[in-house]
């Protein structure tokens, strides 16, 4: 039988073992996190010299040039990205089949990451069914994106009949639609999820939600675009519906300047991902657009830092998997 120094001896041994072991299976989890594969939901490309969005002619000077798959490949390098779904760009109506024919196009050659693509579309159209029909046959054809939160947008939209049946329609072919609203009106989305219970619907850019708002001191003279609690309540009845899904993008570019790190983002979120679930929550870069707040290499260590006490295969999840499923990539 052994004695208490013994005892004692063999007791130190294995609790410096067990602390090492446990130590180097933290670390293990740190590398395995820092490169985990990315698939970005939220792709923007414009070559200027195919089409011009009629928005980039106020837009910042940051904006205003072609962005074309070498520059994207230049912004994430590095950052193991996998796969991208290009995200339409708000082109003229008389533009959408081009910018649709070229991005389904890129899709399917090998040279480009994009794999998939986000649509231009108008539902409230009474041509929508014929406009979209032609795409149907296509697997890179993902679903359908309209921006609902520019001036010309009026309130309600989401949920006039010819929409509402257009977003049905969406269902019936197998494809989603993205709600890119403003987010005083998230409930409507709600309401238009109930409408349409066959088609996932993916909430972008947590319902844009501006970072600025939950600062305990806005930035002089900022602008808000909502209030906390009016976005959590509509952001919590969205998550209520089981085929919409959250994207995790776009908030950076409404980030406080000159500066801001990942606590600012933390809240927006946090929240999404608890009320959505890790199996409800995808990843979207939103480049070029995010360089109104920072590079993209920041907007991803940032959500990295936010998201590192969670679980490594929700994190995954997050970054990679669940595109791959929402999108049968």
């Amino acid at each position: 039988m052994p004695n208490r120094r013994t005892f004692l001896l063999n007791s130190a041994a294995t609790l410096a073992t067990a602390a090492a072991c446990s130590t180097a299976a933290d670390l293990s989890a740190k590398e395995s996190a820092k490169n985990l594969p990315l698939v970005d939901t939220h792709q923007h490309l414009w070559d200027l010299k195919l089409f011009q969005p009629p928005w980039l002619a106020g837009a910042p000077d940051v904006l205003s040039k072609s962005y074309v798959t070498k520059d994207y490949l230049q912004a994430t390098k590095g950052l193991h990205l996998a796969k991208a779904v290009y995200m339409e760009v708000d082109v003229a109506v008389k533009d959408q089949v081009r910018e649709a024919r070229h991005v389904i196009a890129l899709s399917k050659s090998d040279d480009h990451p994009t794999a998939g693509a986000v649509i231009s579309g108008r539902p409230n159209s009474p041509d929508f069914a014929a406009y979209i029909k032609q795409f149907a046959k296509s697997p890179q054809f993902k679903g359908v994106r309209q921006v609902l939160h520019v001036p010309d947008a009026k309130r309600g939209l989401c949920l006039e009949k010819q929409f509402v049946q257009s977003v049905r329609l969406l269902g019936e072919l197998a494809r989603s639609f993205d709600l890119c609203m403003r987010p005083t009106e998230l409930k409507d989305g709600a309401k238009l999820a109930d409408l349409c219970k066959d088609t996932r619907l993916i909430v972008d850019h947590c319902g844009n939600a501006d970072p600025k708002s939950f600062m305990k001191k806005p930035p002089a003279g900022a602008e808000l675009w909502h209030q906390v609690d009016e976005w959590k309540r509509g952001i919590h009845a969205l998550a209520e519906r089981p085929n919409v899904i959250c994207k995790i993008s776009g908030i950076v570019a409404r980030a406080p300047q000159p500066k801001w790190s990942s606590e600012h983002l933390a809240p927006i979120i946090n929240f999404c991902l608890d009320e959505f679930g890790p199996d409800r929550v995808v990843f979207g870069g939103d480049w070029p657009v995010c360089l109104l707040g920072g590079e993209y290499a920041q907007w991803v260590r940032a959500l990295k830092e936010v998201i590192a006490e969670r679980k490594l295969v929700d994190q995954k999840k997050l970054l990679h998997d669940n595109a791959v499923r929402l999108y049968r990539l």
